[in-house]
This record gives structure tokens, sequence and C-alpha cells, in this order.
């Protein structure tokens, strides 16, 4: 039945109305009639990938103010110098468009990469390693302190297994302990961190969530999905003062890899929608804007909640001010839509599925295929609601049955109400089905609707544990680029940390490799039928991610007009081996036309995992 209704959707989209596009830009005049007033900046000698409609390169450019007059020969562009005018020659360097990230958990990715304990790889390579960071901080903490970590994945672990409360309880004293996975998913509680939340053998599953157990049936730690919030919600909150150093500190970091722009997928500090911790989210990044310091454009989700009362009590709180398709306001904090999640985890194994699961990559779960993370019918029904209020939105779907029904559902409320340009999401959008792609491509063409928000880093960081549960054959279908490309699908590019690594470039790299981290499954279980070339991922992560952010009419390419959101690179991603450009070291970053970033030369290279 569902695939008959999702035939007949796909038969009734009809063609869309254009788009009114923004005024040319022209250039300030002053003096004589028709002179153009110079630069404030000029960048000479350079190999500047402009990503515009041509994929020209250039030599130079200029700036005056926030944004960029001229593109082209060094001798042409030099004309526009004045006597106060700054010549800064690349020296051969080359230039891009500032780096966008269409979905980075910055307000809560922030926070916890200020004060959660690392447990990623390469600090982590087994259990062992995980028990003596955990020792280590229980020395340090102070009395009260919760044991806090994140980024441990079963996939890059010597033993290949969970972490349970077993390896935990005998290192961490008198503290309660939580320490999340790095797909954010689940995680592993200790034994005294489950007795504060209530956790027991008699203790059920919560809807939306599983408590793992041993085959005693005693629980063993493991909590995933709507689970976790049994024992997070008990996690002291940290104070205003550390969240705003948490946005100051991330977009710092951004700044040092070329990046200037990102997409927050539920602004907030922790799981699920909180309407009084996304307001304060909302007003944090409001003061370290107005404070000068958040040095990224930022476009912010707010987090749905999962019944229809409160979502539109939501819809009331935020209409008049997300309308990003018709005010971006200055264009550096933006109220954007709204986020939903349609299922779960590839990791844990929630996500909603055609068919099961696998194991160990021949494996199978049996029975498992995973489930919605709620009704499918009322996330219907919350896509038609805020489709019907003018709300831009993304849906989390990574199952292929998921992504099915959340592109079902946009065409469905686009079919009742066939408002064009909202560019609705799906988010991660894994392992879509022929059919899924199909409706996307047309969903884009006739509604600029149906945006992939994919990660391609998924294939690298979290590739072995991927390669593992999606097993040989579906692990071909993950992140279908090149099908995308051959269909005329759009998509922007993105990074979901603190899931993987935040610097573009690796999503860059990832989009033309697909080589997973450590190979435990081969070195190319995702094969390279779905690769692209680098001219097509840089366009993912510039202008295709500018367009999800309704921002490339401004920024995403180098073009007059535009924001002189630039960075400057020592490695010429067009010619360059692949693996360079996951090494490549950025040395000045640009917002507006003012640096947010300027390497030392003393400063190290960013390591490469």
């Amino acid at each position: 039945m569902f695939v008959r209704i999702h035939l007949s959707v796909l038969t009734l989209l009809i063609a869309g109305l254009a788009m009114a596009a923004e005024p040319p830009f022209e250039p300030e005049t002053n003096g004589p009639a028709g002179e153009v007033a110079p630069a404030d900046r000029i960048l000479v000698n350079g190999n500047i990938l402009t990503v515009d409609a041509a994929d020209s390169v250039a030599q130079a450019l200029a700036i005056r103010g926030e944004r960029i007059i001229a593109v082209g020969s060094d001798d042409a562009v030099g004309e526009l110098a004045g006597p106060d005018t700054e010549i800064l020659d690349l020296k051969g360097r080359t230039v891009t468009p500032g780096l966008i990230d269409t979905h980075l958990h910055f307000s809560q990715g922030g926070l916890m990469r200020l004060s959660t304990l690392d447990l990623s790889f390469p600090r982590v390579r087994s259990v062992a390693d995980v028990v003596d960071r955990v020792a280590a901080r229980n020395a340090e903490a102070g009395e009260g302190d919760w044991i806090v970590g994140r980024g441990w994945d079963e996939g890059k672990l010597e033993e290949r297994r969970y972490l349970y409360a077993s390896d935990l309880d005998p290192v961490s004293g008198n503290r309660p302990a939580w320490l999340a996975h790095t797909m954010g998913h689940y995680g592993v509680a200790n034994g005294l961190a489950m007795t504060l939340a209530g956790i027991d053998r008699d203790t059920q599953d919560p809807p939306g969530g599983v408590i793992d157990r041993d085959a005693a049936g005693e629980p063993t730690g493991v909590l995933k999905e709507s689970a976790m919030k049994l024992v997070t919600r008990h996690i002291p909150a940290a104070d205003a003062d550390d969240k705003r150093e948490a946005l100051r500190q991330m977009a710092r970091a951004l700044n040092r890899e070329g990046m200037t722009a990102a997409k927050d997928p539920g602004i907030g500090w922790g799981l699920g929608a909180d309407t009084r911790a996304s307001d304060e989210a909302w007003r944090l990044y409001r003061e370290v804007a107005d404070e000068g310091a958040l040095t990224v454009r930022l476009f912010a989700l707010w987090p749905s909640p999962t019944n229809l009362g409160e979502a539109r009590a939501l819809v009331r709180h935020i209409r008049d001010f997300t309308r990003p398709y018709d005010d971006t306001g200055d264009d550096r904090l933006i109220s954007g839509g709204v986020k939903l999640f349609a299922d779960g985890s590839g990791g844990a194994r929630t996500a909603w599925m055609w068919e099961d699961w696998n194991r160990d990559g021949s494996g199978t779960d049996e029975g498992n295929r995973g489930y919605p993370a709620i009704d499918a019918e009322v996330l219907r029904e919350l896509i038609l609601l805020y489709h019907n209020n003018g709300l831009h939105m993304g849906v989390h779907a990574i199952g292929d049955r998921a992504i099915d029904w959340v592109v079902a559902s946009y065409a469905l409320a686009l079919i009742h109400n066939p408002r064009r340009g909202l560019r609705h999401s799906i988010i991660h959008a894994n392992i879509p089905t022929e059919l899924a792609i199909n409706t996307i491509a047309a969903l884009q063409q006739q509604f600029d609707a149906a945006y992939p928000e994919p990660q391609a880093t998924f294939t690298w960081w979290i590739g072995d544990t991927y390669a593992g549960n999606f097993g040989e054959a579906r692990s071909l279908r993950l992140n279908p680029f090149r099908t995308y490309r051959d269909k005329g699908i759009q998509w922007g590019g993105g990074s979901d940390y603190f899931v993987t690594p935040f610097p573009a470039r690796y999503g860059i790299w990832a989009s033309m490799t697909r080589t997973p981290l450590l190979g435990v499954y081969g070195a190319d279980a995702f094969g390279q039928a779905e690769a692209v070339d680098v001219r097509t991922a840089l366009r993912s992560y510039t202008l295709w991610a500018a367009h999800q952010l309704f921002l490339e009419d401004r920024t995403g390419s180098i073009e007059p007009g535009k924001y002189a959101d630039l960075a400057v690179w020592d490695t010429d991603f067009y010619t360059a081996p692949a693996d360079a450009i996951k090494e490549a070291r950025c040395l000045m970053t640009l917002l507006g036309g003012k640096f947010v970033y300027r390497a030392d030369d003393s400063e190290p290279a960013p390591p490469v995992p």
C-alpha cells in the first residue's frame, strides 16, 4: 500500500513557479559619473576557485566593506586599487568560498567539546584506554562532579564491542558516569548513574528507546535513543557563562578550518525538544553575536516536540521571526525552521529499515528493522503542520523506510499546499531507495524542496561500524552522490559534529574517496560507484550548502555582490590528489571581508586522524 501511495504521489507532481531573483548587485560609485569607488582590499596573484556557474578560476578579487566588488585577472582587478587599498599577495595560494556545514551541532557539540572527556579515536583505541581515561578523570574531578565523556565508537575499539557499566564501575569511584557514543544515539552509564535513574532489571524500555540487557536480563549500562534521557536528565547543567564560551570557541574552531557558516540542527544543550533550553540557546547566540564573537553565519533549527499540541505552540512562538525565504536579517544569525526525527541511528541499529539490520558485516540482526522515532502518522501530521505554517524543516531519516516515509510526506504536503521554496530537507538520507531518489529529483525541480543534507564523512569516521551494520549490499548505496548528480539532485554537505570531526575538508575528501577509517570490513567497503569529483564535492560544501541556509545569493561562491566569505589554503583543491585535500591547511579565513583567522607560521597544522 505504501509503495502504491508513494507512486501515485509522484505522478501528481506538477511544474512549480520560478522564484523571483534578487536585484542585481550595483557597484558603489563616487567622484565623476560612472567611476567605481576604490576597493578596501585586493587579493592578487592567487588561484581563486570561484564555484560560480562556470566554475571559473581567477587570479584576483577586490573587496569593499563586506562585499566582493570584482573578480578576474590581476590587471583588471588591480584597476580598483586606490591610495588606501590594502594589497594582499597570495603568492599562488588557493582561495575557495568559505566552507559551509549544513548539519553541525554547534550549541550542543560546542558545549560537549568544552566540557566533556574526549574518548574519540585516536586518543582511545581500546576498552582499556577508556578505562584509563575514566580513572584519571575520577581522580581529578571535584566533589559531586559527574564523569561525562563522549566520542567512543565500538567500530574503532580493538575489542569491537560496546562499553559496559562493568567496565566503568571499578574505576569511577563514587561518581555517576555517562559516556556518549560518537553518534549521539546511544551511550553507556555506570552502575551509580543507573541507580540514580532508577534503572534495574524490572525497568521497561521507554517509548522509542532501548535498555540493553545481558543474557540474564540485567541492564548492561548501554542505553539507546529515548532511554538515554533516563540518565542524562540527571547530569547537572552547565552555567550560562560556559555556554557562551562554548559558542565563541566553536566559532573560532570553524574559522581555523576555513569555515564561515553552519546550520545548527536543534539549538539547545541536550536531547529532544525543550523550549526553555532552545530559548536560552537563541538568547545566548544573540548575545555572542552582539559582542562580535559569533564569527560564522549561523542558521538555527528549533527542535520539534513530538505531539501536535506542543508543536502548535512552537509554531506560534517562532513563526513571526522564522521566515528565511523572506528575511535573513543581518545574515549572521538566522532563525531558520524546525528539526524533527523520523528514526534513530545506523550505529545503534535503531534506524527504520525495510529489511533486517546486519551484524558484523555478513550476519543478520534477526527481526530487527529498527523503528520510527515517533508514530509515523503523527510525524506526517507534524510535517503538514509546519509546511502549512510556512516553516522550513529538516527531518532526520537514516533508514530506507524512514526516508521513503519522509519524502512521501513532503510530496503529500506539497500537493495539498503547493508552496514553493521552503527547501525542506532530509537530514542524513543515508540509503535512499530508487523511488525516494526519483521523488526527491521531482520535488526539487518543481517545488524547491526535499534536499538531502548528508555527511560524506559517515563512510570514513563511522564507516567501520556502518559497514558492519548495513552489510555489503546496502553499504554500496550509502551516500549515493553520483546518482544524485546524474539525476540533477542538489545536496548540502555536513559533518553532524560531534558525530564526525567538523573540518569540511574531510567531507570534500570523503565525497571523493569513500574510504573507511580502519577498513575493518575492507578498504573499499562502500565501493567507488557513488564517489564524485572534487568540483562537485566542493560545491556541496559551498554554494549548495548556502542554498540550504537561504543564502546562496549572498555567499557560497566568489562573485561580485556576494559577501567576501573566503578561505585561503596551502593546497590547490582542483589539482591536488584527494588525500592532499584531507591534509590541507587553512591559512586565512575572512567573513564579510574581515579576517577572522590567520595562521601563525609557528602554529602546527591540525592533526589528521
